[in-house]
């Protein structure tokens, strides 16, 4: 049974999708970008800070969910320049300490909004 996943910590879609969707014990986060939920702006900043955001809003789904960062079995990183990721993955690695899930990363000619990053995750109970 499919469940739609609606956190109000984090962005309201900006589009015809859902934030995520819980599927038989896995959860699909929709791509996030980095915009503050409470002022529904881009956050000022790089690189750095807009990483630093994404990871909020994907911490807001996952815990409306009832997920973890360690439930986290892949991402997706969608960067608007490559340059920008060795910045990225030092802030992405503090929100994996140990056992990072499976991921992959490259360059987008184009990211919504233009922001410089937008990161996709799936999640599932152990």
């Amino acid at each position: 049974m499919k469940k739609i996943v609606h956190a109000p910590n984090a962005p309201a879609a900006i589009g015809p999708y859902s934030q995520a969707v819980e599927s038989n014990g896995m959860l699909f986060i929709s791509g996030q970008i980095p915009i503050d939920p409470e002022t529904g702006k881009i956050v000022d900043g790089g690189i750095t800070e807009q990483t630093e955001q994404v990871m909020k809003n994907i911490a807001a789904i996952l815990d409306e969910a009832g997920y973890a960062f360690s439930d986290v079995i892949k991402s997706t990183c969608l960067l608007s320049d490559m340059a920008n990721f060795k910045a990225m993955n030092e802030v992405y690695g503090k929100y994996y300490p140990e056992d990072p899930p499976a991921r992959a990363a490259f360059a987008a000619k184009e990211l919504p909004l233009g922001v410089l990053i937008e990161i996709e995750t799936i999640a599932a109970k152990q």
